[in-house]
């Protein structure tokens, strides 16, 4: 850029402007410029911090918002650039502290209010995410992210009319944007086919690549099948999958590769050889819930069941022990658990994970004598959590094969699941993972079948009650009346009275299905019981 003959402040506005129009060159040397003059400058210091972080630098823009914060503690910019920093890389706690500080400094800024929101919700605080995205739509309606952010936590909160009314006037203002059309679909089951036509107008009018069509697909596929087009809804699953597994970059076999290292890893004598958890292992004598198994098999359920009794509190998905299992394997690159890591995880003290997942979660407990953590991946890591928690309860979701399957595989969620080929193969190593969990856990791993627990709620959770050694309360019967905050794709089904729709919903799609079911059974996975 020439000349440089600017004022600080005129740079400075310089760059802002550079950082609205993502114009990172000129934002970049509008900062050097700025610290080059004077290397205490806090606008310099936070400036360098949003170029940083659009390069996805996420230490060096740490750094330069800390730096910022360190150099003018006024800067409440600065500390909530930080305090979403610190939470992406899992530093939740400082995070927290960081927000709490500010917060009452954020009154006249939508943009801040809109971040200290988000940050929130990252950490799985959506309760206290939900005022500031309401004063940021306040103090500046019409803006289409706040909005699709505040109804995204209302979605989270089970606030669904006033989700609905957000994402329709969303839509109202911009017909084609897909994602707001998909989310509108999840918030209840469609009783005509007015949104329906509507999407499929989306897609005739905008005539764009499959994939770029992905949540219209889905959510056109969502509500086809609330309708019972089956044929028609299945039609629109399959193009989903189909366009999203295009673009996913991914194979199956790693995924399998992975699930069969963990069970040649974590085997009997490897088990056996854990040394006694230190006392503090246990954080102050609380038991830890771990909720485990495939995605959409009643693990969101089971869990809102159990978080209703009053002795139990839930963390929800906090993937902090996956992150856990990935810090102390030792080994650099991403944040991804490979078969590397779990050989490398499987030889460190089980105490560290203990001790460094409580670190993790600690500030989000209160003084409840169980908690909750459902997360379905962490079936994978179940015997490093034998190990580092042997007062855990370790709690199996399990559900009918073509049911789970087919669930998932309608869904945009998971990449396993895009094709029936793959999600036919994530499974059969998943069983596998079962059956290995099964004889090396024995009575520590506690069953509860999907398929039970809707017919009968009320003997399934005395029984699992009783199991978990909780006495009955009838809160758990009443599951969809607890008030806290569900983020998972059965965020809405939560909140409804609990029924048994999903039984065998296979069965509407049987000859479209037809190939995983022949897969599963020349595996030997029983479909139908003889």
């Amino acid at each position: 850029m020439a000349g440089m003959t600017q004022s600080a402040g005129q740079l400075s506005a310089l760059a802002r402007r550079a950082v609205q129009k993502r114009d990172w060159p000129t934002a970049r040397a509008c900062t050097a410029e700025i610290l080059r003059r004077d290397v205490a400058s806090a606008e310099g210091h936070f400036l360098a911090g949003l170029v940083a972080d659009a390069g996805n630098r996420s230490a060096e823009a740490s750094a330069a918002f800390a730096r910022a914060l360190e150099l003018d503690a006024e800067r409440y910019d600065a500390a909530v650039e930080l305090a979403h920093q610190l939470a992406r890389a899992f530093r939740h706690e400082e995070a927290a502290s960081l927000l709490d500080r500010y917060e009452p400094r954020l009154a006249n800024s939508p943009r801040y209010l809109n971040l200290a929101g988000l940050t929130w919700s990252f950490m799985g605080l959506h309760e206290r995410a939900w005022p500031l995205h309401q004063a940021a739509t306040a103090l500046q309606p019409g803006v289409p992210v706040f909005e699709a952010n505040l109804a995204a936590c209302a979605v989270y909160l089970g606030r669904i009319d006033e989700a609905k009314a957000l994402y329709l006037g969303l839509l109202q203002r911009n017909p084609q944007h897909q994602r707001n059309h998909y989310h509108l679909a999840q918030l209840e089951r469609a009783r005509d086919k007015a949104h329906v036509r509507q999407m499929q107008a989306v897609l005739e009018s905008t005539r764009l690549p499959p994939e770029r069509n992905i949540f219209l697909y889905y959510a056109l596929g969502k509500e086809l099948e609330d309708l019972g087009e089956w044929d028609e809804a299945f039609r629109y699953y399959r193009m989903g999958g189909d366009a999203a597994s295009r673009v996913a970059d991914y194979d199956v076999a790693s995924d399998v590769a992975l699930i069969d290292k963990v069970i040649e890893v974590c085997n009997e004598a490897w088990l056996s050889s854990a040394p006694e958890p230190a006392p503090a292992a246990d954080d102050e004598g609380r038991t830890p819930i771990f909720i485990v198994g495939l995605p959409r098999t009643g693990t969101t359920l089971t869990e809102r069941i159990l978080a209703s009794h009053p002795r139990v509190e839930s963390l929800g998905e906090t993937q902090w022990m996956q992150r856990v299992i990935r810090r102390i394997s030792g080994l650099p690159g991403p944040d991804d658990v490979t078969p590397a890591a779990i050989e490398a995880a499987a030889r460190k003290d089980p105490g560290r994970i203990a001790e460094e997942y409580l670190q993790g979660v600690r500030f989000r407990l209160r003084d409840k004598p169980y908690f909750v953590e459902k997360y379905p991946e962490n079936i994978l890591y179940l015997g490093f959590i034998a190990r580092a928690f042997p007062q855990a309860k370790l709690l199996h979701l399990r559900r009918h094969p073509m049911d789970a399957c087919f669930a998932m595989y309608k869904q945009s969620f998971f990449r396993y699941a895009y094709t029936l080929e793959n999600v036919g193969r994530y499974y059969l190593a998943y069983d596998r993972l079962v059956r290995h969990w099964r004889a090396l856990l024995g009575r520590r791993l506690v069953e509860v079948a999907y398929e039970a627990l809707v017919a009968d709620q009320e003997v399934e959770t005395r029984r699992l009650l009783e199991r978990l050694g909780l006495e009955f309360d009838p809160a758990c019967l009443e599951f969809e009346r607890n008030p806290a905050a569900s983020a998972t794709a059965s965020s809405v089904q939560v909140r409804e009275r609990i029924h048994t729709r999903s039984v065998q919903r296979w069965k509407r799609f049987e000859a479209q299905l037809a190939p995983l079911r022949r897969q599963l059974e020349a595996a030997g996975i029983v479909v139908e019981p003889s």
